[in-house]
């Protein structure tokens, strides 16, 4: 018996594998209302973290909840992990704001645990295009708000020469998008001129722990148009000051990045609002590149569309890194608490990582 088949070995119980798509009940017989999410395992259990959505409305109405679970299929409700405040209409996650993507990550060297998310201020619409951090001392919660911003304000990416950071084009210099020359501008960093004082946009993201305990926030910018790479100071809170621009103009967003053997690899998705698109993927040696697009990793029924989801995360299996689950949401606007959970195996084929649609699968694949 292989050391993960041991380790999975649980009780009989109600789910006994996964079912890409359909209804996902707790422990208290809900669907499980964590969207967006992202996984933390720590001491042995999975955490989930994610959106609490409401029926008719994407604004956040109560805030992060998190579910446990020891074996991946059952997951017991621990509450709403970051709430939204109900007292304080100028707070920035005021009850009503938009609270999507939480991401956890657990600090060895200060014992805590660090949330960031996508923030947009109640009322703004997506004008504000912030990251939200949030700590706590239990992986459960509660979480407290800390502080919410634009990365990087006053700081040049690394990978921005010097050519493209005196440029004195600006946005108003087009008064048309998606020209051949204003995808060129784009290119160039019309948006993170535009941006420099007051920071760098920062929408759908995730967040990425390395071997060497150094942590990166990875999130979509410059409009939705360039994905970039932040590096995080020791303590997970703040930033470094050192990041990289990836696929200018590519117009990329939901990233979910893993390592393993030693290679980086990112899955994306394209811009297309609440419909799905076909997922991208890339590779690289250094988490600041050069990377590599390796295309749709997706395979069977319904791969053009990354079977009807978007990418959110994509975590280590008992956290070995050696296997992994891809992990998206299958989006529902006319009811967002029905969005449903697709959750794929991820194989490699000549070094490319591969999503297979299985309409059941089980963890002893990863045997």
């Amino acid at each position: 018996m292989s050391r993960l088949k041991k380790l999975f070995d649980e009780p009989e119980q109600e789910y006994q594998s996964f079912h890409p798509g359909e209804l996902w009940l707790d422990d208290q017989g809900n669907h499980i209302n964590a969207h967006g999410g992202g996984i933390l395992y720590y001491q042995g259990k999975y955490y989930w973290f994610g959106e609490h959505k409401s029926a008719n409305t994407s604004q956040a109405l109560v805030g992060v909840r998190c579910y446990s679970s020891g074996d991946l299929y059952h997951w017991k409700n621990e509450g709403v992990a970051l709430p939204v405040d109900e007292n304080n209409k100028l707070s920035p996650i005021a009850k009503g704001c938009t609270i999507e993507r939480p991401k956890v990550i657990y600090n060895a060297v200060t014992e805590q645990f660090v949330m960031y998310f996508h923030l947009e201020l109640k009322g703004q619409g997506y004008r504000a295009a912030q990251v939200g951090i949030a700590v706590s001392d239990d992986v459960k919660g509660p979480y407290k708000f800390v502080k919410s911003l634009r990365p990087n304000a006053g700081i040049w990416p690394v990978n921005m020469n010097q050519d493209q950071r005196t440029s004195s084009l600006t946005a108003d210099d087009f008064k048309e998008w998606w020209t051949p020359e204003w995808r060129a501008a784009i290119v160039d960093g019309l948006f993170v001129r535009r941006d420099f004082e007051g920071g760098q946009m920062s929408r759908d993201m995730t967040l990425f722990v390395d071997d060497d305990g150094k942590a990166y926030h990875i999130y979509s910018s410059e409009d939705n148009l360039t994905i970039h790479i932040a590096e995080l100071t020791n303590d997970y809170l703040n930033y470094t000051g050192k990041y990289v621009r990836l696929f200018p103009g590519g117009h990329n967003e939901a990233p979910a990045l893993f390592k393993k053997e030693g290679k980086y690899y990112l899955i994306t998705s394209g811009c297309t609002g609440w419909a799905p698109n076909a997922a991208r993927s890339a590779v690289a040696s250094s988490i600041w590149g050069a990377w590599e697009t390796l295309g749709n990793p997706c395979r069977g029924e319904g791969a053009e569309l990354t079977f009807s989801s978007q990418s959110t995360c994509v975590f280590p299996v008992y956290g070995e890194k050696k296997s992994f689950v891809f992990m998206a949401d299958r989006w529902n606007p006319k009811n967002h608490l029905d969005g449903r959970y697709v959750w794929l195996p991820i194989s490699f084929e000549n070094g490319k990582p591969i999503i297979k649609w299985a309409k059941e699968w089980d963890k002893y694949v990863f045997d």
